[in-house]
């Protein structure tokens, strides 16, 4: 078994900035010389997520739309009234997709379809620096 890591910066917009990090994913698998076992790859904070998306404008505003409609950013929030800082709705929305994933890793390649991409979101009120990590482990 070995195991192989990579932390990266991205640089995301305020509530629904967001990045397709596959490329540079897929450079760590390679890096590894793993030819099978699991990437995991995570986002450090509370207001983010990472999950896998056709990365295209049509599917990011659907997206869009349906997080907003599950975690309106105008909402009540019990987070707001504790904190005072407008960001309820980015703590619910990073809850419900997550802020780490785990991929396959088969013949040395992640196992995604054609139309599968690995995207970072940043879903708070204001842009904010994130620190994303890809973990590889297998043989």
């Amino acid at each position: 078994m070995s195991a192989h890591f990579r932390r990266w910066m991205v640089e995301l917009g305020a509530e629904c900035g967001h990045e397709d990090v596959t490329e540079t994913v897929r450079e760590v698998v390679t890096e590894s010389g793993i030819t099978t076992g699991l990437v995991t790859v995570g986002m450090a904070g509370s207001t983010g997520a990472v999950t896998t998306i056709e990365y295209e404008s049509g599917v990011l505003k659907d997206l869009w739309r349906a997080v907003e409609h599950l975690a309106p950013a105008d909402d009540e929030y019990a987070h707001n009234l504790k904190w005072g800082d407008g960001n309820g709705f980015s703590h619910v929305r990073s809850a419900l997709l997550k802020t780490s994933l785990s991929i396959p890793v088969i013949d040395g390649e992640l196992y995604l379809g054609t139309w599968q991409q690995i995207a970072v979101f940043n879903f708070d009120n204001r842009s904010r620096r994130r620190e994303v990590s890809a973990v590889v482990v297998g043989e």
